[in-house]
């Protein structure tokens, strides 16, 4: 019988994360990343809290007063505000990188997706276990990120096992073993059940998925409409056939390191860059795009940044085009730069297809 070999990864605290990335005094305290309202002062809420946070009840979607009250008692508590934008060029960087990994490659948001590896894999969960590690261990070594890997034979039960041990976690959940894991787990670990729905299956003692087996599916459509009760149904067996699918073409590719000595120069940097530039050409060879615009990055030793960017005649995926625009903004942005540089970043945007340029003759 064939399964498929399905990965789901999650940063762990993933803005919390980011914010220890940039500022690393930060991994020893109690870190909150809020969304502040305009309605100043406290109005808004936690967008999520490091584990250190998270021992003193700190949740995401908690009403930042609620969280202050929660922290009073410490000194070091640091409650921060979101920077999605930093965010985002960390998970383009990251994605880069998982995308590598994948025979088919799936963005769910800045700090999840999921892998279909069942080719690279040949079915086999050990394999997958092995790839899983290596993975972790890349973004770790690379981008100094920490994350959590589940692994099944579908999307459902990967997201589950994700869950299951968090942070730097790694689940691998074979076939036979899908039932036995989520037998004794709450109900509440389906993905989509609510507070709603947990409330429904309490009034009927209901608690861990073992439970919620005994319900037939009518019982179910009868209580949540066929299309949920189904669903509902499904999960509790670790049924889900939904394919892993590549959402969207990305807005652009970046990656982005932080050096190993803040530096202003370019000889240093220069090797850098044209190293950044590799992982960034292979990942667009590899999802067969070419592209227009080149930009680089600099986060500077105060964490302000600059960026340079350059339009290309003819779009391209020539690693050599890549590096000789990248080196040549690098040489321009460094003619006037004071401050030195802490972290160092390239991203490409603009795309096209390659197979789309062929087939050009036939729009006319």
């Amino acid at each position: 019988m064939q399964h498929r070999v399905i990965f789901h990864i999650d940063f762990d605290y993933f803005y919390a994360q980011c914010e220890e990335l940039r500022n690393p005094e930060l991994k020893t305290k109690p870190v909150i990343v809020c969304v502040f309202s305009d309605r100043g002062g406290d109005s808004g809420a936690v967008a999520t809290a490091n584990y250190q946070a998270r021992k003193y009840g700190v949740k995401s979607g908690m009403p930042i007063k609620f969280a202050k009250r929660k922290m009073e008692e410490l000194s070091d508590v640091v409650f921060l505000p979101t920077d999605f934008d930093y965010y985002s060029e960390i998970s383009e960087s990251a994605m880069s990188i998982i995308r590598t990994y994948a025979d088919i490659f799936e963005y769910v948001g800045r700090d999840e997706a999921y892998l279909d590896v069942t080719k690279r894999t040949e079915e086999d969960f050990t394999r997958a276990s092995h790839l899983a590690q290596q993975l972790k261990n890349a973004l770790r070594q690379s981008i100094k990120l920490s994350s959590t890997i589940g692994v099944s034979s579908n999307k459902l039960v990967s997201k589950i096992a994700t869950d299951f041990k968090k942070p730097d976690g790694l689940t691998v959940v074979e076939p036979d073993k899908i039932e036995s894991f989520l037998d004794p787990l709450p109900i509440k670990v389906i993905p989509g059940i609510g507070k709603k729905s947990e409330e429904k299956f309490h009034e009927l003692s209901l608690e861990t998925i073992l439970d919620l087996k005994k319900l037939d599916v009518f019982t179910l459509n009868g209580l949540f409409g066929r299309k949920t009760g189904t669903y509902i149904y499904n999960a509790a067996r670790g049924i889900d056939e939904s394919p892993v699918s590549p959402r969207g073409d990305p807005i652009q590719y970046s990656r982005i390191i932080t050096l190993k000595q803040d530096t202003k120069d370019f000889e240093s940097l220069s090797k850098d860059l044209e190293q950044i530039c590799e992982d960034i050409q292979n990942a667009i060879v590899k999802d067969n795009l070419v592209f227009k615009s080149v930009g680089i990055q600099f986060v500077q030793e105060d964490l302000s940044n600059r960026t340079k960017s350059r339009m290309l005649k003819n779009p391209t995926s020539s690693l050599d085009e890549l590096k000789k625009t990248a080196l040549q903004l690098l040489k321009e942005s460094l003619v006037d730069q004071r401050l030195l540089i802490r972290r160092l970043g390239v991203k490409v945007s603009d795309f096209s297809e390659v197979s789309g340029q062929a087939d050009i003759t036939n729009f006319f």
